[in-house]
């Protein structure tokens, strides 16, 4: 019996279809080379890698030659690739560097995959440790006297585009659901001061609220509207706090963000006095209220001021108002960099004051010792310097970029 009588009979029978489609995911990465000419003389063959970065469920690396991946150029180029960093076979991915154009004028040096054609279809790594880039990215002598580097600092951007295919299930039409606006909402209830029940005197300035809302978002509010000695109370005054972080507080509290002002965009560039910044101000008004994610929002702010001569009064001030995450990364970071902290103006703070903070950073310099040395020689004269505030011979401050 023939195909087509075989579809008379079965009328109700229709053709089937599927579309394959293959395109990228992209994602990029910028890596900043601080101390440029310290970097110099490593050795050919040697390189400054980035931290890893995730680019379609792979993870990929900047490796950077200041004196050259070729021995035979003898450091007349420096060598910039692109690495695969996890497992994978033969993994297909566009690739593009670029050295920033520091000077503002937008002359960028560019090596890309992107937005043209290639003969022989995408560049495939066969495994982890496969490299993409240039041994001779671009000659030294020229590089230093030119605007891409300034400070003694390179930066380097990186995309890279990971080859998917896969079959295109999605229906024809689809209706878009538009973003939650339940933030703008009670935004304007605050605004609007509409049904408002609780006045704030911060320091003379007033602020109307809703106790529904506070005791939704606090457990603090909660306990003092429902079951405290607050109830009845249609004005608290609060003494230990500005009103522009209160009022910022408020803000977060009905709209689940900051506002986008000098407060949030205020950072710890005196380094003595980082407590006394309007971010670390925040942080306190986050614990006592215990407004979690707002915590977590400061943190995450405070994490970026980190550096040697901060680390110590940040690491205070997270101990002080239970910010975990950000005390992690505080004694990661002072453990990594020993020798630089331990010649701080904060580390004398902290051997004075915090004690018990001095405690959990010798545990972690021990547990960084034991992961990153198999002898005992270097931890036990670590260890010592730390109780004596001595120096480390040379030991190596890892740069943040």
């Amino acid at each position: 019996m023939s195909d087509t009588a075989t579809l008379e009979k079965n009328p109700l029978v229709s053709p089937t279809s599927s579309l394959s489609v293959t395109e990228t995911v992209n994602g990029s990465h910028r890596f900043v080379i601080q101390g440029y000419s310290l970097a110099k003389g490593m050795g050919i063959g040697k390189h400054i890698a980035s931290d890893n970065f995730t680019v379609g469920g792979y993870q990929w690396a900047i490796y950077f030659y200041p004196d050259g991946k070729n021995p035979e150029d003898n450091s007349t180029y420096v060598s910039v690739f692109i690495a695969l960093a996890s497992e994978g076979t033969d993994v297909r991915a566009l690739f593009e560097l670029t050295l920033v154009d520091q000077s503002g004028k937008g002359k960028h040096k560019v090596h890309s995959h992107f937005d043209r054609s290639l003969e022989s279809g995408p560049y495939t790594l066969k495994y982890r440790g496969s490299m993409w880039g240039y041994k001779r990215f671009f000659r030294r002598a020229m590089l230093e006297t030119s605007d891409y580097l300034k400070d003694d600092c390179l930066k380097i951007n990186c995309a890279v585009g990971v080859v998917v295919s896969a079959i295109d299930c999605s229906r024809l039409h689809s209706i878009q659901v538009p973003e939650s606006d339940i933030g703008a909402h009670f935004g304007m209830l605050l605004e609007n001061m509409e049904g408002s029940d609780v006045v704030f005197n911060v320091s003379g300035e007033k602020f109307n609220a809703h106790k529904l809302v506070l005791a939704a978002r606090s457990s603090v509010f909660r306990s003092e509207f429902f079951d405290g000695s607050e109830g009845n109370n249609q004005e608290i005054t609060v003494t230990d706090m500005e009103p522009k972080v209160f009022k910022v507080m408020l803000h977060f509290i009905y709209r689940d963000a900051l506002i986008d002002d000098e407060l949030v965009a205020s950072s710890s560039s005196c380094l003595s006095s980082v407590s006394d910044t309007s971010m670390a101000k925040l942080l306190a008004a986050a614990d006592k209220y215990d407004l979690g994610r707002l915590r977590w929002v400061c943190e995450s702010h405070l994490c970026k001021d980190i550096s040697v001569n901060s680390v110590a009064n940040i690491l205070a001030l997270a101990d002080s108002y239970h910010a975990s995450e950000l005390k992690a990364v505080c004694l990661r970071f002072a453990a990594e960099n020993l020798a630089a902290v331990m010649r701080s103006d904060g580390f004398e703070y902290l051997k004075e004051n915090c004690p018990s903070l001095q405690s959990e950073l010798l545990k972690t310099v021990a547990g960084c010792e034991e992961a990153c040395s198999s002898g005992g020689g270097k931890s036990r004269s670590v260890w010592a310097q730390l109780s004596e505030g001595g120096d480390t011979n040379g030991r190596r401050v890892r740069q943040r970029t």
